[in-house]
């Protein structure tokens, strides 16, 4: 086989697996907006369509993982082409671990049921989740575009959900204080604000794997960290 023909035939190999990359991506986006929206509308039945997707998205894991392994040993992909193809590898757990904190917002919402509204928490949460959704979105069109300018936007933007979750977490702690009837709701609503605050962290992942996928480099500032609340906690 010709070095071209190789070539050609790596390219089909990558395209397909990028497939599955933004067809897990998808899966994810809509896990992200049904865990948020289950919870605003205490709706049990789509918290549970959330927890079972969640066995698809491990499924295009598992099958990227495999046809990852499958390119590399029958392409020998070259030094650069198998930065490329590692960072399908990074790309697709850091998804994984996304579709992971939806699940478990999923599993909190039917807890929650039939608990009282904390003073419109989960309408703030599901804003905070849009935004986390809107980065997923936008990292994974930098992916497949090679765009290091949207990714690095992206990098900056996690700062906000950063003090979104600040604000949550500061507002949690004085309901719990001024009745400690709200301290069982605050709590689950806590670890789901702390949920969507990871799944800011994994996308900026992705998207600094853009911007190293592309220049070669690391982002060259420390990314941004605005959740403050480890200093207090």
């Amino acid at each position: 086989m010709t070095e071209q023909h190789i070539a050609s035939a790596f390219d089909r190999d990558l395209e397909a697996v990028q497939a599955h990359i933004m067809k897990m991506g998808g899966l994810v986006e809509a896990a992200i907006m049904n865990a948020a929206r289950s919870l605003e509308t205490r709706d049990v039945e789509l918290a549970q369509e959330v927890r079972q997707g969640d066995k698809a998205i491990d499924a295009l894991e598992d099958l990227i993982n495999e046809e990852t392994a499958r390119v590399i040993a029958l392409r020998a992909p070259t030094a650069s082409d198998l930065r490329l193809v590692l960072s399908v590898l990074k790309v697709s757990a850091n998804l994984e671990r996304i579709g992971d904190y939806s699940k478990n917002i999923a599993k909190r919402t039917t807890v929650l049921v039939d608990a009282g509204e904390i003073n419109g928490s989960a309408a703030a949460l599901r804003r905070m989740a849009r935004e986390v959704e809107r980065m997923l979105r936008d990292a994974l069109d930098a992916y497949i575009q090679r765009d290091a300018e949207l990714a690095a936007d992206v990098i900056q933007r996690d700062e906000e959900v950063d003090q979104m979750y600040n604000g949550l977490f500061r507002e949690f702690l004085t309901f719990m204080a001024e009745d400690p009837r709200n301290i069982s709701s605050c709590m689950h609503l806590h670890f789901i604000a702390k949920n969507i605050e990871r799944m800011g962290d994994h996308v900026t992942a992705i998207a600094e794997q853009v911007v190293y996928l592309v220049t070669g480099e690391r982002p060259s500032e420390a990314r941004p960290k605005a959740d403050t609340t480890s200093q207090t906690a």
